[in-house]
């Protein structure tokens, strides 16, 4: 047990073999004696990890009872781990959860408390599990996040710190400081329930603000390594990622990174004052595979003021960018782009409330085609669909289009076609790469491969991939979405979503009250999402114009930047969409799926400027 603390360091490289970040051992790894860690540090592991450790034999055979019917019952595997099995679990046992491992898990810890005192294991598991980042013990930890000896951590700094193990991604505060501290409580709770510290102690400690030193440590992508790390961290355990020497090819175009981040960071802070918007994240994918090329969490990582946020992960409201799930639904019914809906005042009652939909501009439209409430974003004909075909059904949709999130209960209403419900903004940008791929869904990739240190590919990756919305039906999508005229009425003809000399279907969003403002879009190649806002949720200045300012010209810059020097790529017309051209009424056309067409064009054309009220 004691020959297994450290091994190899470990590298994350883009996908032309640049390094991103290497992990370095021997830097991070500093294991100190039980003696030098402070009592309130101990106290505050025990109580949140094994409060039972000192009167243990190294399992607790009720909780892992419990933890087994939960697995019965439940078909979930559960855990019910001391110390001692966290410690055997992390050094000495691979990451897959079976059965059988939990067999060895619990012999070994056995083992484990026959040859070393309660305080030698201990020692050895505060100097061998993982605190978040390359921190591995608490010595590391408490100059990581405090820059201090772990000698010298008080207590409203440990109460931190042991509450990261279980979940370092999630607890850290780099990622979310109210969630940090929110986990700092429950673990002072439990250590005033255990009688470790008084109320008092515990209310001092959680009102102290914590002071913490700026991460500036060699990194490239900083967020994306982070995304990646947890990723692999859940495929192969932490000690294998932090310590196995492994080689990890990533997705990442370092060159597009780069180019991306300095737009996002300098369009924010040139624009951001006036508009109050203080941060900025996108996502560029490959479309045809799913691998992230760049991923910027946030305008400036290494910044003091939430810079480690990651707001790609996070949940923000997706405003109008959500409504292609819905057309799509709509298409798939047999609706055409050519369908009318009426733009007029409605009012839909559930559970007692009114909901009256009003459009982005506040006026009502007359009959408009479905092409043009899409590509002009009016929301009164997006909710009339929505409440022809179903709530629940557009949900399904969302979930197989990429929105991992969702799950359909009675929260989601009418709503949810405007954006009322909250999505991670990476899972949006695949709902936009599945449309870009003709309908087929491929999961969000950021690793290419993984070689262990003895020079083996160990990596195998998830090529899941389905048709979850018909080809035609994608097709239609990006035809409206690219149609500049079409969206002219809302967005005029030299808005931000053009890019001259290139198709791209593009669509914006922004939330009531203008706390989230997007843009996305696609080629059949690449897949560009712009979110800009506050962490906080503040909102922005009401001057903000959807396509215009906020994330607009962000995402302008940026598809620029990606297919400059490459051709056009048109949308490819699959054999079940025709065209369809009435020459019986000026040449007009449309695009429809086969069998869908009406027998005139001219009975829905119509005078948009003469009806519109």
């Amino acid at each position: 047990l004691l020959a297994q603390t450290q091994n190899k360091s470990t590298r994350i490289l883009d996908r032309n073999g640049r390094m991103l970040f290497e992990i370095y051992v021997d830097r991070q790894y500093n294991p100190v004696a039980l003696t030098s860690v402070p009592k309130y540090m101990v106290d505050a592991t025990l109580a949140v990890e094994d409060s039972s450790f000192y009167g243990h034999i190294g399992i607790r055979p009720f909780s892992m009872l419990r933890a087994a019917k939960a697995t019965l019952v439940d078909d979930t595997l559960q855990g019910g781990s001391t110390i001692t099995q966290q410690l055997v679990k992390n050094v000495l046992l691979s990451p897959e959860r079976t059965f059988g491992r939990k067999l060895k898990e619990i012999v070994l810890a056995l083992m484990v408390e026959r040859t070393y005192t309660k305080d030698k294991i201990l020692e050895l598991y505060l100097n061998n599990i993982a605190y978040g980042g390359t921190a591995w013990g608490v010595q590391s930890a408490a100059q990581k996040y405090f820059g201090k000896d772990i000698s010298q951590i008080d207590l409203a700094e440990a109460g931190l710190l042991a509450g990261l193990p279980s979940a370092p991604s999630v607890y850290s505060p780099f990622m979310d400081k109210e969630v940090a501290k929110q986990r700092q409580k429950i673990v002072l709770d439990r250590m005033t329930e255990l009688g470790f510290i008084t109320k008092e102690q515990s209310d001092e400690a959680f009102a102290r603000e914590l002071v913490f030193v700026l991460q500036t440590e060699y990194i490239r992508a900083p967020h994306f390594v982070n995304h990646v790390q947890n990723e692999l961290i859940d495929l192969y355990g932490k000690r294998m990622v932090y310590f196995g020497g492994l080689t990890i090819k990533t997705t990442l175009d370092l060159d597009i990174q780069e180019k991306v981040q300095t737009i996002v960071t300098d369009e924010v802070e040139k624009s951001g004052p006036a508009l109050n918007i203080s941060n900025g994240a996108t996502a560029v994918l490959d479309a045809k595979s799913g691998g992230i090329l760049a991923y910027v969490g946030s305008k400036d990582y290494f910044s003091q003021k939430d810079g480690n946020f990651d707001v790609l992960t996070a949940s923000r409201q997706p405003g109008s960018s959500i409504k292609p799930v819905t057309y799509a639904l709509a298409l798939a019914s047999g609706r055409t782009p050519a369908t009318v809906i009426e733009d007029s005042p409605v009012s839909y009652s559930a559970y007692g409330q009114t909901y009256s939909p009003v459009n982005y501009d506040g006026k009502f439209h007359g009959k408009v085609t479905l092409r043009q409430a899409l590509a002009n974003s009016y929301n009164v004909p997006a909710v009339k669909l929505l409440r022809s075909l179903g709530v629940e059904k557009m949900v399904e949709l969302g979930t197989k289009m990429g929105l991992t999130t969702w799950q359909f209960d009675n929260t989601f209403g009418l709503s949810v076609t405007l954006g009322g419900k909250e999505v991670r903004p990476l899972d949006l940008v695949n709902v936009y790469a599945t449309l870009a791929r003709g309908g087929e869904y491929a999961p969000v990739a950021g690793i290419l491969s993984v070689t262990d240190a003895n020079g083996f590919e160990i990596y195998e990756a998830d090529g899941k991939r389905a048709q979850v919305v018909d080809g035609g039906v994608a097709y239609l999508i990006s035809h409206i979405l690219s149609d500049n005229n079409a969206r002219a009425a809302a967005f005029g003809y030299n808005s931000e979503l053009v890019v001259p000399g290139y198709t791209v279907a593009v669509k914006t969003g922004t939330t009531d009250a203008k706390r989230d403002n997007w843009t996305l879009g696609y080629t059949p190649s690449y897949v560009v999402g712009v979110w800009v806002g506050n962490n906080d949720n503040t909102p922005m200045n009401p001057s903000l114009a959807s396509g215009l300012s906020g994330a607009a010209p962000i995402w302008n810059k940026i598809m620029r930047s990606v297919l400059d020097g490459k051709q056009n790529e048109p949308f490819v017309i699959p054999s079940t969409v025709f065209v369809k051209v009435d020459k019986e009424c000026q040449n007009a056309s449309e695009v429809f799926l086969n069998g869908t067409a009406p027998k005139n064009l001219c009975a829905i054309k119509k005078d948009d400027k003469s009806e519109r009220r």
